[in-house]
């Protein structure tokens, strides 16, 4: 792997909806975000939940309209979808060294509600990815998606963490 610099112009976000209910999840990701500061321009933006909605299509539309707003022109946009394609740590790693190479300025990481994401997003989607076979929380998956965020860049500096 390529030995990439401090001072990322690479920002990478993590966005969902809805606040983390669990205390034990927001410490986890918290202790991820002070992590992952040392190595990128990180976030995780949480847009409100919506409260009404007739039925789960009406949901993940109004949710598709929120991540859209926030959503820019050049982002590169990447779906975590149990359907996605298989990536492993390694693989996470290439792929945003990759990104950095290119001169990627922001990659977006969306984890959709508890019904999942409507046509209207995934319309816009660059990538779909699963973090794993199983089914997940949305909430859980935050926690999950920032540590494994986490270990790409130590693989990509060679820092011990992984093993493999």
């Amino acid at each position: 792997m390529l030995s990439l610099q401090k001072g990322f112009l690479l920002k990478v976000v993590i966005l969902g909806i809805g606040k983390t209910n669990e205390k034990y999840l927001e410490e986890g990701i918290s202790m991820y975000e002070k992590r992952l500061k040392h190595y990128t321009n990180f976030e995780l933006k949480l847009l409100p939940d919506i409260k009404k909605y007739a039925n789960a299509p009406d949901l993940m539309e109004k949710e598709g309209v929120s991540f859209l707003q926030f959503i820019e022109k050049d982002d590169f946009l990447i779906l975590c979808d149990e359907r996605g394609k298989r990536m492993t740590s390694v693989g996470l790693a290439d792929f945003l060294e990759k990104q950095q190479i290119s001169g990627a300025r922001r990659l977006v990481f969306l984890i959709g509600g508890a019904f999942g994401i409507g046509n209207n997003v995934r319309e816009r989607v660059d990538l779909i990815v699963s973090l794993s076979d199983l089914t997940f929380s949305h909430q859980m998956i935050r926690l999950f998606l920032a540590e494994q965020i986490y270990r790409a860049f130590t693989i990509i500096r060679n820092e011990k963490y992984h093993n493999e």
